[in-house]
Protein backbone atom coordinates (compact mmCIF):
# COMPACT_ATOMS: atom_id res chain seq x y z
CA UNK A 1 0.00 0.00 0.00
CA UNK A 2 1.31 3.45 -0.90
CA UNK A 3 2.13 5.51 2.18
CA UNK A 4 0.88 9.05 2.55
CA UNK A 5 3.51 11.46 3.86
CA UNK A 6 2.88 15.08 4.81
CA UNK A 7 6.06 17.13 4.44
CA UNK A 8 6.41 20.19 6.64
CA UNK A 9 7.60 22.71 4.06
CA UNK A 10 9.20 25.99 5.09
CA UNK A 11 10.08 27.37 1.68
CA UNK A 12 13.73 26.35 2.07
CA UNK A 13 15.91 23.91 0.18
CA UNK A 14 15.98 21.23 2.90
CA UNK A 15 12.24 20.66 3.05
CA UNK A 16 12.03 20.98 -0.74
CA UNK A 17 14.52 18.15 -1.26
CA UNK A 18 12.80 16.09 1.45
CA UNK A 19 9.53 16.29 -0.50
CA UNK A 20 11.30 15.47 -3.78
CA UNK A 21 13.05 12.38 -2.36
CA UNK A 22 9.82 11.05 -0.88
CA UNK A 23 7.96 11.60 -4.16
CA UNK A 24 10.70 9.73 -6.02
CA UNK A 25 10.47 6.86 -3.50
CA UNK A 26 6.85 6.30 -4.50
CA UNK A 27 5.09 7.85 -1.51
CA UNK A 28 1.95 9.95 -1.84
CA UNK A 29 3.33 13.32 -0.75
CA UNK A 30 1.46 16.39 0.50
CA UNK A 31 3.24 19.67 1.18
CA UNK A 32 2.07 21.52 4.28
CA UNK A 33 3.26 25.02 5.19
CA UNK A 34 2.94 26.20 8.78
CA UNK A 35 2.36 29.88 9.41
CA UNK A 36 3.61 30.54 12.93
CA UNK A 37 4.32 34.27 12.92
CA UNK A 38 2.47 37.29 11.53
CA UNK A 39 4.61 40.20 10.49
CA UNK A 40 5.09 42.43 7.46
CA UNK A 41 8.25 44.07 6.17
CA UNK A 42 8.80 47.80 5.58
CA UNK A 43 6.72 47.63 2.39
CA UNK A 44 3.83 45.92 4.15
CA UNK A 45 4.52 42.53 2.57
CA UNK A 46 3.78 39.53 4.80
CA UNK A 47 6.97 37.49 5.13
CA UNK A 48 5.06 34.24 5.66
CA UNK A 49 3.23 34.82 2.37
CA UNK A 50 6.55 35.06 0.54
CA UNK A 51 7.72 31.79 2.07
CA UNK A 52 4.46 30.12 1.08
CA UNK A 53 4.95 31.28 -2.49
CA UNK A 54 8.27 29.41 -2.51
CA UNK A 55 6.49 26.33 -1.18
CA UNK A 56 3.84 26.57 -3.91
CA UNK A 57 6.48 26.84 -6.63
CA UNK A 58 8.34 23.74 -5.44
CA UNK A 59 5.14 21.71 -4.99
CA UNK A 60 4.10 22.61 -8.52
CA UNK A 61 7.52 21.58 -9.83
CA UNK A 62 7.40 18.13 -8.25
CA UNK A 63 3.64 17.78 -8.82
CA UNK A 64 2.31 17.42 -5.28
CA UNK A 65 -0.58 19.23 -3.57
CA UNK A 66 0.22 21.86 -0.96
CA UNK A 67 -1.73 23.51 1.82
CA UNK A 68 -1.13 26.08 4.52
CA UNK A 69 -2.12 25.86 8.18
CA UNK A 70 -2.27 28.84 10.55
CA UNK A 71 -0.70 28.11 13.94
CA UNK A 72 0.01 31.68 14.99
CA UNK A 73 -2.08 31.48 18.16
CA UNK A 74 -0.63 28.11 19.18
CA UNK A 75 2.86 29.46 18.65
CA UNK A 76 2.23 32.60 20.63
CA UNK A 77 0.71 30.78 23.61
CA UNK A 78 3.03 27.75 23.66
CA UNK A 79 6.35 29.29 22.63
CA UNK A 80 6.52 33.08 22.42
CA UNK A 81 4.99 33.86 25.82
CA UNK A 82 7.50 31.52 27.48
CA UNK A 83 10.29 33.18 25.52
CA UNK A 84 9.32 36.62 26.87
CA UNK A 85 8.94 35.30 30.43
CA UNK A 86 12.43 33.82 30.30
CA UNK A 87 13.95 37.06 29.06
CA UNK A 88 12.20 38.98 31.82
CA UNK A 89 13.67 36.54 34.36
CA UNK A 90 17.17 37.18 33.02
CA UNK A 91 17.53 33.85 31.22
CA UNK A 92 18.78 33.21 27.69
CA UNK A 93 15.95 31.16 26.15
CA UNK A 94 16.05 28.75 23.24
CA UNK A 95 12.53 28.81 21.76
CA UNK A 96 13.43 26.40 18.94
CA UNK A 97 13.43 23.51 21.44
CA UNK A 98 9.95 24.40 22.68
CA UNK A 99 8.72 24.95 19.12
CA UNK A 100 9.78 21.44 18.11
CA UNK A 101 8.20 19.83 21.17
CA UNK A 102 4.92 21.76 21.31
CA UNK A 103 4.30 22.82 17.72
CA UNK A 104 6.12 20.90 14.98
CA UNK A 105 6.01 17.43 16.53
CA UNK A 106 2.75 17.79 18.42
CA UNK A 107 0.19 20.24 17.00
CA UNK A 108 1.59 20.10 13.45
CA UNK A 109 1.93 16.31 13.63
CA UNK A 110 -1.73 16.08 14.62
CA UNK A 111 -2.65 18.26 11.66
CA UNK A 112 -0.73 15.93 9.35
CA UNK A 113 -2.60 12.94 10.76
CA UNK A 114 -5.91 14.73 10.15
CA UNK A 115 -4.96 14.91 6.47
CA UNK A 116 -4.64 11.13 6.42
CA UNK A 117 -0.86 11.01 6.73
CA UNK A 118 0.96 7.84 7.73
CA UNK A 119 4.00 9.99 8.51
CA UNK A 120 5.12 13.58 8.95
CA UNK A 121 8.43 14.38 7.28
CA UNK A 122 10.65 17.41 7.89
CA UNK A 123 13.95 18.70 6.54
CA UNK A 124 15.80 18.35 9.85
CA UNK A 125 19.34 17.01 9.76
CA UNK A 126 18.88 14.06 12.08
CA UNK A 127 18.00 10.37 11.80
CA UNK A 128 15.89 7.68 13.47
CA UNK A 129 16.81 4.04 13.99
CA UNK A 130 14.45 1.06 13.74
CA UNK A 131 13.24 1.71 17.30
CA UNK A 132 12.55 5.40 16.58
CA UNK A 133 15.47 6.51 18.70
CA UNK A 134 16.81 9.93 17.76
CA UNK A 135 20.24 9.90 16.08
CA UNK A 136 22.56 12.67 15.00
CA UNK A 137 22.50 13.76 11.36
CA UNK A 138 25.51 12.43 9.46
CA UNK A 139 26.66 15.95 8.53
CA UNK A 140 28.30 17.09 11.81
CA UNK A 141 28.09 20.73 10.76
CA UNK A 142 24.31 20.53 10.27
CA UNK A 143 23.18 17.96 12.89
CA UNK A 144 20.00 19.29 14.55
CA UNK A 145 19.35 16.60 17.17
CA UNK A 146 20.19 19.21 19.82
CA UNK A 147 16.95 21.06 19.04
CA UNK A 148 14.82 17.89 18.96
CA UNK A 149 15.93 16.35 22.27
CA UNK A 150 12.64 17.18 24.05
CA UNK A 151 10.46 15.32 21.53
CA UNK A 152 9.33 11.90 22.74
CA UNK A 153 10.08 8.62 21.00
CA UNK A 154 6.35 7.96 20.57
CA UNK A 155 6.06 11.00 18.29
CA UNK A 156 9.11 9.94 16.28
CA UNK A 157 7.38 6.67 15.35
CA UNK A 158 5.28 8.76 12.96
CA UNK A 159 8.14 10.94 11.65
CA UNK A 160 10.59 10.72 8.74
CA UNK A 161 13.82 12.67 8.20
CA UNK A 162 14.58 12.14 4.48
CA UNK A 163 17.85 14.12 4.37
CA UNK A 164 19.34 13.21 7.77
CA UNK A 165 21.82 10.83 6.12
CA UNK A 166 23.05 13.46 3.65
CA UNK A 167 25.60 16.27 3.85
CA UNK A 168 24.26 19.72 3.04
CA UNK A 169 26.38 19.85 -0.12
CA UNK A 170 24.56 16.79 -1.46
CA UNK A 171 21.17 18.29 -0.64
CA UNK A 172 22.11 21.39 -2.67
CA UNK A 173 23.31 19.17 -5.51
CA UNK A 174 20.02 17.25 -5.60
CA UNK A 175 18.06 20.52 -5.65
CA UNK A 176 20.18 21.92 -8.50
CA UNK A 177 19.92 18.73 -10.54
CA UNK A 178 16.12 18.82 -10.19
CA UNK A 179 16.15 22.57 -10.91
CA UNK A 180 14.10 23.29 -7.80
CA UNK A 181 13.31 26.98 -7.40
CA UNK A 182 14.77 26.92 -3.87
CA UNK A 183 18.09 25.34 -4.87
CA UNK A 184 20.11 28.52 -4.28
CA UNK A 185 18.03 29.93 -1.43
CA UNK A 186 20.13 30.84 1.59
CA UNK A 187 19.66 28.96 4.85
CA UNK A 188 17.49 30.67 7.45
CA UNK A 189 19.38 31.89 10.49
CA UNK A 190 18.59 33.16 13.95
CA UNK A 191 15.80 32.38 16.39
CA UNK A 192 12.79 30.86 14.62
CA UNK A 193 10.44 33.87 14.76
CA UNK A 194 13.08 36.60 15.01
CA UNK A 195 15.29 35.38 12.20
CA UNK A 196 18.21 37.47 11.05
CA UNK A 197 17.31 40.84 12.52
CA UNK A 198 18.37 43.16 15.34
CA UNK A 199 17.40 41.37 18.54
CA UNK A 200 17.23 44.41 20.81
CA UNK A 201 14.62 46.53 18.99
CA UNK A 202 12.49 43.44 18.35
CA UNK A 203 12.36 42.42 22.00
CA UNK A 204 11.87 46.03 23.13
CA UNK A 205 8.47 45.99 21.42
CA UNK A 206 7.27 43.54 24.06
CA UNK A 207 9.33 44.16 27.19
CA UNK A 208 10.47 47.41 28.72
CA UNK A 209 14.05 47.55 29.93
CA UNK A 210 15.91 50.02 32.10
CA UNK A 211 19.45 51.11 31.49
CA UNK A 212 21.90 50.09 34.17
CA UNK A 213 25.56 49.60 34.95
CA UNK A 214 28.27 47.22 33.82
CA UNK A 215 30.40 46.28 36.83
CA UNK A 216 33.46 44.13 37.26
CA UNK A 217 33.55 41.42 39.93
CA UNK A 218 35.07 43.89 42.39
CA UNK A 219 31.86 45.93 42.10
CA UNK A 220 33.48 48.77 40.18
CA UNK A 221 31.35 50.48 37.52
CA UNK A 222 32.95 50.25 34.08
CA UNK A 223 30.10 51.44 31.82
CA UNK A 224 26.37 51.59 31.17
CA UNK A 225 24.17 48.96 29.54
CA UNK A 226 20.79 49.06 27.78
CA UNK A 227 19.03 46.49 29.99
CA UNK A 228 20.35 43.36 31.69
CA UNK A 229 18.15 40.96 29.73
CA UNK A 230 19.81 41.96 26.45
CA UNK A 231 23.08 40.28 27.44
CA UNK A 232 24.17 36.69 27.76
CA UNK A 233 27.09 34.95 29.46
CA UNK A 234 30.23 34.92 27.36
CA UNK A 235 29.08 37.83 25.19
CA UNK A 236 31.78 40.13 23.82
CA UNK A 237 30.20 42.06 20.96
CA UNK A 238 27.74 44.87 21.49
CA UNK A 239 28.86 45.85 24.99
CA UNK A 240 30.22 49.25 24.02
CA UNK A 241 33.11 48.91 26.45
CA UNK A 242 36.62 49.87 25.43
CA UNK A 243 39.85 51.02 27.01
CA UNK A 244 43.30 49.49 27.12
CA UNK A 245 43.67 45.77 27.68
CA UNK A 246 41.83 42.66 26.53
CA UNK A 247 38.20 42.72 25.41
CA UNK A 248 35.40 42.69 27.97
CA UNK A 249 33.14 39.65 28.36
CA UNK A 250 29.88 39.15 30.24
CA UNK A 251 30.51 36.84 33.21
CA UNK A 252 27.25 37.26 35.15
CA UNK A 253 23.99 39.17 35.65
CA UNK A 254 21.78 40.33 38.50
CA UNK A 255 18.31 41.02 37.13
CA UNK A 256 16.92 42.42 40.39
CA UNK A 257 19.72 44.98 40.61
CA UNK A 258 19.76 45.40 36.81
CA UNK A 259 23.53 44.89 36.80
CA UNK A 260 25.68 43.08 34.26
CA UNK A 261 29.08 41.79 35.41
CA UNK A 262 31.99 41.86 33.02
CA UNK A 263 35.68 40.97 33.09
CA UNK A 264 38.52 41.24 30.60
CA UNK A 265 39.78 38.28 28.60
CA UNK A 266 38.19 35.37 26.74
CA UNK A 267 39.86 32.94 29.16
CA UNK A 268 38.90 34.68 32.41
CA UNK A 269 38.33 32.11 35.16
CA UNK A 270 34.82 33.48 35.85
CA UNK A 271 33.72 32.18 32.45
CA UNK A 272 34.55 28.55 33.28
CA UNK A 273 33.04 25.89 35.52
CA UNK A 274 32.86 22.09 35.63
CA UNK A 275 29.39 21.86 37.21
CA UNK A 276 25.86 22.86 36.32
CA UNK A 277 22.36 22.35 37.64
CA UNK A 278 19.56 21.47 35.21
CA UNK A 279 15.80 21.05 35.49
CA UNK A 280 12.86 19.97 33.30
CA UNK A 281 14.70 16.78 32.34
CA UNK A 282 13.29 15.14 29.22
CA UNK A 283 14.36 11.73 27.90
CA UNK A 284 13.57 10.79 24.31
CA UNK A 285 12.90 7.20 25.38
CA UNK A 286 13.62 5.92 28.91
CA UNK A 287 15.72 7.52 31.63
CA UNK A 288 19.01 5.78 32.51
CA UNK A 289 18.45 2.76 34.74
CA UNK A 290 20.94 3.95 37.35
CA UNK A 291 22.71 7.12 38.43
CA UNK A 292 25.45 8.38 38.45
CA UNK A 293 25.39 8.02 34.67
CA UNK A 294 28.35 8.71 32.41
CA UNK A 295 27.70 10.04 28.92
CA UNK A 296 28.59 12.92 26.66
CA UNK A 297 26.78 16.25 26.46
CA UNK A 298 26.77 19.62 24.77
CA UNK A 299 25.63 22.90 26.30
CA UNK A 300 25.11 24.69 22.98
CA UNK A 301 24.41 23.87 19.36
CA UNK A 302 27.43 22.68 17.36
CA UNK A 303 29.62 22.31 20.42
CA UNK A 304 31.74 19.15 20.38
CA UNK A 305 30.41 16.47 22.72
CA UNK A 306 31.89 16.74 26.21
CA UNK A 307 32.48 13.91 28.72
CA UNK A 308 30.40 14.24 31.88
CA UNK A 309 28.63 12.42 34.73
CA UNK A 310 24.95 12.96 35.56
CA UNK A 311 23.74 12.88 39.17
CA UNK A 312 19.99 12.75 39.74
CA UNK A 313 18.97 15.13 42.54
CA UNK A 314 15.23 14.61 41.97
CA UNK A 315 12.98 13.21 39.24
CA UNK A 316 13.20 16.40 37.17
CA UNK A 317 16.58 17.76 38.27
CA UNK A 318 20.17 16.84 37.55
CA UNK A 319 23.62 17.92 38.62
CA UNK A 320 26.10 17.54 35.77
CA UNK A 321 29.85 17.35 36.36
CA UNK A 322 32.11 17.70 33.32
CA UNK A 323 35.55 16.15 33.02
CA UNK A 324 36.90 19.52 31.86
CA UNK A 325 35.68 23.05 32.68
CA UNK A 326 33.07 24.43 30.26
CA UNK A 327 32.98 28.01 29.02
CA UNK A 328 29.95 30.26 29.49
CA UNK A 329 27.37 27.77 30.78
CA UNK A 330 24.20 29.80 30.26
CA UNK A 331 20.99 29.56 32.34
CA UNK A 332 17.94 29.17 30.12
CA UNK A 333 19.82 27.22 27.45
CA UNK A 334 19.75 23.41 27.20
CA UNK A 335 22.21 20.67 27.91
CA UNK A 336 21.69 17.67 25.63
CA UNK A 337 22.96 14.15 26.36
CA UNK A 338 24.43 11.60 23.94
CA UNK A 339 25.70 8.03 23.78
CA UNK A 340 27.57 7.86 20.51
CA UNK A 341 25.14 9.01 17.82
CA UNK A 342 22.08 8.44 20.00
CA UNK A 343 20.48 11.57 21.46
CA UNK A 344 19.25 10.48 24.90
CA UNK A 345 17.45 13.66 25.89
CA UNK A 346 18.28 16.88 27.67
CA UNK A 347 17.44 19.41 30.36
CA UNK A 348 17.22 23.13 30.89
CA UNK A 349 20.23 24.77 32.54
CA UNK A 350 19.38 26.52 35.82
CA UNK A 351 22.85 27.61 36.95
Amino acid sequence: MTQTVVVGMSGGVDSSVSALLLKESGARVIGLFMKSWEESDEQGVCKASLEYQDVERVCEQINIPCYSVNMVEEYRSSVFEDFLADLKAGLTPNPDVLCNREIKFKAFLQKAKSLGADFLATGHYCRLDSEARLLKGLDPGKDQSYFLHAVKQEAFKKVLFPIGHLPKSEVRKIARTAKLSTSEKKDSTGICFIGKRDFRPFVSQYLGYKKGFFKNLLGEMVGRHEGAAFYTLGQRKGLGLGGEGEAWYVVGKDIEKNEVYVERGAEHSALFTKNLLASQVSWVAEAPATFPFRCKAKIRYRQEDQDCILYQTSENNLTVVFDTPQRAITPGQFIVFYKGDICLGGARIIS
